[in-house]
């Protein structure tokens, strides 16, 4: 074999074995050397494109935690503000509520008055469910992982969410199936389906569905660091869809497409998922010209066992308690299908 063969195995970081060198290069040692450039070559720019995508791969992970650092940035500086005007709020309605139930006791023998003093009652006891709301978002979410079946979570949170639900269908589809042990905070994780199983309902109200579907499956949840066994929730309603724009930005604190509400369900739903290390899909199912059903799918995704990572506290933590910084990851979404 020629020295420039042998020189160019070697760039190629191919073992090459002792051999006379020649001082002639004949016609066989010449094509030996340029298949050995060629084969070089190729391996050379195998790697350099396996290196710009991994490279590509780097940069597009590095926006990704930039903005949902900002974001995280953003949305805590929004939860004290709120939690702020939120506990200045409470007194005042504490007050009013209190007057507003010796009033009743007061008018005991003038009905008209006492329904007009029960309204204000009932509109105090609105606005609080709406202060609890802000200061749900904006408190530090803490988590409480038990095992967990989950028929009986879905079955609580359509219990918790019955009279939003009384005349809609429920499809049971988790029911097809054996139930699943994860590992959650039940009351957080059923606290998530209401809300979503609420903005269903609404949905359906507005588009004139008739039915919800609900399903639970295991699932394999990507990751950076590697692939873990989950399950996923899945709620679908047959609304209108949501369009791709309120898509974008159904999760922000505050938005809402209604007329009346605090656009904080969601938001608190994506907080939830988030502290269970888990993740939300939005995704429309279709048209009925495709011979689909229209409407939505919300989809929670979620471990089948949380890391014990404990975040530092003030105060010393409770048997099985994690303590979960809100970090806002990224909203997956599915286009339409």
């Amino acid at each position: 074999m020629s020295r420039m063969a042998l020189g160019t195995q070697a760039i190629s970081g191919e073992a090459v074995s002792e051999a006379q060198p020649t001082d002639n290069l004949s016609t066989g040692d010449l094509a030996e050397l340029m298949a050995a450039f060629t084969e070089v070559t190729t391996k050379l720019e195998k790697t350099h494109g396996q290196l710009r995508s991994e490279v590509g791969r780097l940069n597009a992970e590095l926006h990704q935690a930039n903005e949902a650092l900002q974001r995280s940035r953003r949305l805590a500086a929004l939860g004290e503000m709120a939690a702020g005007i939120s506990h200045e709020i409470r007194n005042p309605l504490g007050s009013i509520r209190l007057y507003a139930n010796m009033l009743i006791e007061d008018l005991g023998d003038l009905p008209e008055q006492q329904q007009v003093v029960e309204k204000i009652g009932r509109a105090v006891r609105g606005l609080d469910e709406i202060v609890g709301d802000v200061l749900t978002f904006a408190r530090e979410m803490k988590t409480h992982p038990h095992p967990c079946d989950s028929s009986a979570l879905i079955d609580s949170a359509l219990e918790m969410c019955c009279a939003d639900l009384h005349h809609t269908q429920i499809l049971r589809q988790d029911l097809e199936t054996d139930s699943f042990e994860l590992m959650c905070d039940p009351t957080l994780i059923q606290q998530a389906l209401v809300n979503v199983l609420r903005n269903a309902s609404e949905a359906n109200r507005v588009g004139g569905g008739k039915q919800i579907a609900i399903s639970v499956e295991p699932c394999t949840l990507e990751s950076c660091d590697q692939p873990t066994q989950g399950y996923v929730f899945s709620i679908c309603d047959q609304g209108d869809g949501i369009p791709e724009q309120v898509i974008e930005r159904m999760f922000n604190p505050f938005f809402t497409t209604r007329a009346t509400g605090t656009g904080l369900g969601l938001a608190i739903v994506h907080r939830i998922i988030d502290a269970h290390r888990g993740k939300v899909e939005v995704r429309n199912n279709g048209s009925e010209s495709q011979d689909q059903v229209a409407g939505a799918c919300v989809e929670l995704y979620l471990p089948k066992a949380q890391p014990v990572v404990v975040a530092q506290s003030d105060r010393a933590l409770g048997d099985g308690e994690i303590v979960v910084k809100p970090q806002h990851r990224a909203v997956h979404i599915h286009g339409v299908s």
